[in-house]
């Protein structure tokens, strides 16, 4: 099994990055190339398009508010895995700090493990650069 992840710490409450990245259906609040996010099956589905109209339908594993963190796997998209399951996780480090980590486990499909761990821990890094933008 692949994994990938990226850890990102941000000046601001943990609470704070909760609020813009907590809700499920909130990807495209803070993704720049999330173009829509399109809730389904009562908001356990997310359904996605990308800025070049690629389409990524996610569902919702868990959640804990409490905890600031979920987890989903992938049912659709254009990405050569399978078994996919990611984390989004936040926590409070520091006075006034938070600690962002991003990671996910998958099955290569036709590609080898190094080359599908690079594409999501790149997907990671850059989804994680963008939600520090944001504050």
């Amino acid at each position: 099994m692949a994994q990938a992840s990226a850890s990102v710490r941000i000046p601001v409450s943990a609470d704070k990055v909760w609020a813009l990245t907590g809700g499920f259906l909130s990807l495209n609040d803070w993704l720049p190339f999330i173009k829509t996010s399109e809730s389904q099956e009562g908001g356990r589905v997310r359904h996605l398009i990308t800025d070049d109209g690629a389409e990524i339908t996610e569902r919702l594993e868990t959640y804990d508010n409490k905890a600031r963190t979920y987890s989903y796997s992938i049912d659709k998209g254009p990405f050569p895995i399978s078994s996919y399951l990611a984390t989004l996780k936040i926590k409070e480090d520091g006075a006034n700090g938070a600690l962002v980590d991003w990671s996910g486990v998958f099955t290569a499909d036709g590609v080898s493990d190094a080359e599908v761990e690079a594409l999501f821990k790149g997907i990671y890094e850059g989804g994680l650069e963008a939600l520090k933008a944001n504050f």
